[in-house]
């Protein structure tokens, strides 16, 4: 399980996560929701050692993490918004290269997982095409791809179908929910309705002000959307 505990960070004299606490356990999904500049994606840079936490800390199964080190052991995963994708290699190389950098695989062990990583995301056939050739759907299956390649514990999904059709978004929800049920715990930051609907056992977390606000199931906020007012109105667009 990851805890998350008293989290606070202040650019400046803005708070923009103020005593945030948050349980994910392991194969569940939490969704962070909430307008722009509520604190969402600086959550998520935070557990990526992307920005640095002020007061808090972090847990995985009860053992508290050293956020500094997470660009070395990868327990923590990040897909970000724009994929981040290294337009310069190959589809293969943009999951064998951070392999080889960064773990103990030996360049014919890293193109083995980054084939069988490719082929489990239906884009084997492009192994050897560059990012620039992918639609945004394949670009996002490929960040996941990559992503996973590290095995983490933890996969942080930034806006994740920002900029999919509503197919796509049904196939991006179908892969949170696979991650999950291959025992990731998964974190996403999105203020897309579509998603929060098709992912209808994941626990939102509204934001406000750099706080969560109200929390519920998914599926409970929307069979008794009474009993949770606030994520009843941010869902609804109100």
């Amino acid at each position: 399980m990851l805890k998350i505990k008293n989290a606070y960070k202040a650019f400046g004299e803005k708070v923009v996560l103020n005593d945030v606490s948050l349980d994910i356990p392991k194969g569940e999904i939490a969704i962070l929701v909430g307008h722009s500049g509520v604190g969402k994606s600086t959550l998520l840079r935070v557990l990526n050692n992307l920005e640095t936490l002020d007061l808090g800390s972090v847990y995985l199964n009860n053992k508290q993490l050293d956020l500094s080190e997470i660009n070395h052991n990868h327990i923590i995963g990040m897909v970000f918004q724009q994929f981040n994708l290294f337009g310069h290699m190959t589809v293969q190389e943009n999951i064998s290269f951070p392999l080889e950098k960064t773990t103990n695989n030996t360049k014919a062990g890293a193109d083995k997982i980054a084939l069988d990583l490719l082929t489990k995301y239906g884009l084997e056939d492009k192994a050897k095409l560059y990012p620039s050739s992918l639609s945004g759907g394949q670009k996002q299956r490929l960040a996941i791809a990559r992503t996973i390649a590290l095995k983490p514990k933890v996969i942080c999904m930034d806006e994740p179908t920002s900029a999919l059709d509503p197919y796509l978004t049904n196939f991006v929800a179908q892969s949170i929910q696979d991650l999950a049920k291959e025992g990731y715990s998964v974190l996403v930051a999105s203020h897309d309705v579509a998603l929060i609907e098709r992912l209808d056992e994941a626990t939102i977390h509204l934001m406000d002000n750099g706080k969560i606000i109200e929390s519920g199931k998914s599926k409970e906020v929307i069979k008794d959307p009474k009993a949770y007012p606030y994520l009843t109105k941010f869902i609804s667009g109100e």
